[in-house]
């Protein structure tokens, strides 16, 4: 008897409790919607797995695909706050970003935002927002570099050319090595991760995760991820295994390649489709990815039955957009824009902005990781639940002198939404960059320790902090001597790539006019 193939991530049955749960989260109320469905013998989605263990009966099955438009028809009251398009984000931003540019050419394409005209690369400041704001006590620590989070005046220029190529090798070694720190423990709860840290004699987390000294039965009550722990342990390293938080950089430097910095949405989906295995997509990339194939085009891509469009997938695409623009926070976020809303709304769409626009700031070489989170905040809403969740992680870390305890009021404020959504990620990983203050090890270390999405978070903490050292020699040998300069992946063109080479060619595309 064979076994029935069960695809993460599409299922009709199981993406209807993700979608009860956006629709609460959205506070929009899906209650009728979940009565019927409960009522009906469906149930709501798998916590932690992709997909439920058996497939719905057709009748079942075809309920769930209803409901999933009815919920999609109820009114969001949260729209007024967290705009979908980017004028909407603009205005409530007071920025003057680019046009959306969703069509293949001509008129459609968005070029780079316009900068504030001092010559900073930097959007000029706006009016106040009645909302409670990052102050300069609330990023910095005593005696560093302060900047606001509305409309900061003082991003210094980018750094120079020669510079800017150490800086981006240091950033992609760090994303790599943040990513492969995070990639065992993926999946597992916070309470396993310290656990397993424990008895092996690393916590607080400092180096590699290892089975070596781990008791039989802490490693049959939490077993390591199934598809990471062959390579990412530290006894099994050998060189950089693949995995989507490094397979998304590499296809936005090909998107880059292709067709320059005036690409639009439909660009990225053409190159999805040629250059992207299905297989290697998962939550609203997946979705989004099927979408496209049944003929569903972008924006409609990004909503159509997918549950998981605020999750934290755009996030993790975002670097590249801020590694080519440095000292533009405000043109790396309107790039960022057009690759998200493939896939993503709001909250979704905000976590890769910010994300852009931090990076942007960072790779100027002397605005500091404070500096760089609120050049962040100014291109997200800063009334939406996003802009909150960061304001939450930078609370957090000052409030704490043990980074475990913010990681505990993280979890305590944000413990509802799935472990893969972008806003308890957000809060974690600005919590973990303020509290370690720029420093590499501390960064990726205490990104992963606080568990939820641990590769993702490990990644972006280790691509921004990377460039905040500078160069490749300024991070510890121990996190980059395994990777042995060599990244394995099914993108087209880059199986067995080194970060050297990867740094020369996003830096052929941060100088391209």
């Amino acid at each position: 008897m064979t076994q029935t193939l069960r695809l993460t991530w599409v299922q009709p049955e199981d993406l209807i409790g993700h979608e009860l749960r956006q629709a609460e989260e959205d506070g929009r109320d899906g209650s009728p919607v979940r009565d019927r469905w409960l009522a009906a013998g469906g149930a709501l989605a798998p916590e932690r797995a992709g997909a439920s263990r058996a497939p719905a009966p057709g009748a079942l099955r075809a309920l769930a695909e209803e409901l999933l438009g009815e919920l999609a028809a109820l009114p969001c009251p949260s729209t007024a706050d967290e705009p979908m398009s980017l004028a909407g984000i603009a205005e409530a931003c007071r920025l003057p970003l680019a046009a959306e540019g969703h069509g293949a050419g001509g008129g459609g394409r968005a070029r780079q935002a316009p900068m504030a005209e001092s010559g900073t690369g930097v959007p000029a400041p706006g009016p106040p927002e009645p909302v409670e704001p990052v102050e300069p006590s609330d990023v910095v620590g005593s005696g560093t570099r302060t900047t606001r989070a509305c409309g900061p005046a003082d991003t210094p220029l980018p750094r120079p050319a020669h510079r800017l190529g150490d800086a981006l090798h240091a950033a992609w070694l760090g994303r790599a090595a943040g990513c492969l720190l995070g990639k065992p423990v993926e999946k597992l709860p916070l309470h396993a991760i310290r656990d397993i840290a424990r008895a092996t004699g690393n916590w607080p987390l400092t180096t590699w995760f290892t089975a070596k000294g781990l008791p039989p039965e802490l490693a049959a009550a939490h077993p390591w991820n199934r598809r990471s722990a062959a390579t990412s342990l530290a006894e099994n390293i050998d060189g950089m295994p693949e995995d989507d938080d490094l397979n998304y950089p590499l296809l936005g430097l090909l998107l880059l390649q292709r067709h320059g910095r005036d690409f639009t949405t439909d660009d990225v989906a053409r190159l999805w489709l040629d250059e992207l295995p299905a297989g290697r997509t998962f939550t609203a990339e997946r979705i989004a990815y099927r979408n496209l194939l049944c003929g569903i085009e972008p924006s409609l891509s990004a909503s159509h039955h997918n549950p998981f469009r605020e999750w934290i997938g755009a996030a993790i695409r975002a670097d590249i957009h801020g590694w080519t623009n440095p000292g533009a926070p405000e043109a790396a976020a309107a790039q960022a824009y057009r690759d998200a809303c493939l896939t993503h709304t709001a909250n979704g769409v905000y976590g890769a902005m910010f994300t852009a626009a931090a990076i942007a700031a960072a790779a100027t070489g002397t605005a500091d990781v404070h500096a760089a989170i609120a050049a962040g905040l100014t291109v997200v809403p800063p009334r939406s639940r996003f802009a909150a969740a960061v304001r939450f992680g930078v609370r957090a870390a000052g409030e704490h002198a043990d980074f475990a305890d913010a990681v505990d009021s993280v979890h305590a404020e944000y413990g509802a939404y799935h472990w893969v959504h972008v806003l308890p990620n957000a809060a974690l990983l600005v919590a973990a960059l303020t509290h370690a203050d720029g420093d590499f090890t501390g960064s990726i270390c205490r990104a992963v320790s606080g568990g939820l999405d641990t590769d993702s978070n490990g990644a972006t903490a280790g691509s921004l902090a990377g460039l905040l050292a500078g160069r490749p020699d300024a991070l510890p040998d121990r996190w980059t001597a395994p990777l042995k300069n060599r990244l394995t992946t099914s993108v087209t063109g880059f199986d067995g790539v080194g970060f050297d080479t990867l740094a020369h060619l996003t830096l052929k595309e941060a100088l391209r006019p």
